[in-house]
């Protein structure tokens, strides 16, 4: 089981780390942990008219959700939580195997097909998205 989930896409995605760190005085910032393996994850976002202009995340955390959060990393300037809701809702429907992960623009979604079968991880990627997704809500409200 471990060993098909380590593989080398989502490896490479997790140690690049992108957006790991910390930003100075953020709009918003929201950690949240998974109980169920002990990740944690902290995102802080700073916004420009309701897009993400820079986010940054620091966790303690298994690989699956280093390379989730790596992911977020890349792609989510520029977002809106609109968007962001989409993207996590397209992964998890990929994640129960109700979908594919379609033609979005972040094709790193694809490497997490490999976790599907294993639900009791599916948090663990989508961790990273729920930590976002409410920081962005809490932004917006103070907007």
């Amino acid at each position: 089981m471990i060993e098909e989930l380590y593989q080398k896409s989502l490896l490479r995605l997790a140690a690049n780390a992108t957006g790991d760190g910390r930003l100075e005085s953020p709009d918003a910032e929201e950690t949240l942990d998974n109980p169920t393996c002990g990740d944690r994850i902290t995102m802080q976002i700073r916004l420009i008219e309701n897009d993400i202009a820079e986010l940054k995340h620091q966790n303690r955390s298994c690989m699956l959700c280093q390379a989730s959060a790596s992911m977020i990393g890349e792609h989510a300037q520029g977002k809106t939580l609109e968007d962001i809701l989409q993207t996590r809702e397209n992964l998890q429907s990929m994640l129960q195997g109700t979908a594919s992960p379609g033609t979005s623009e972040w094709k790193e979604l694809e490497f997490f097909n490999v976790v599907a079968a294993h639900k009791s991880r599916h948090n663990c990627v989508l961790l990273p998205f729920d930590a976002l997704i409410r920081a962005l809500e809490t932004a917006t409200k103070k907007a």
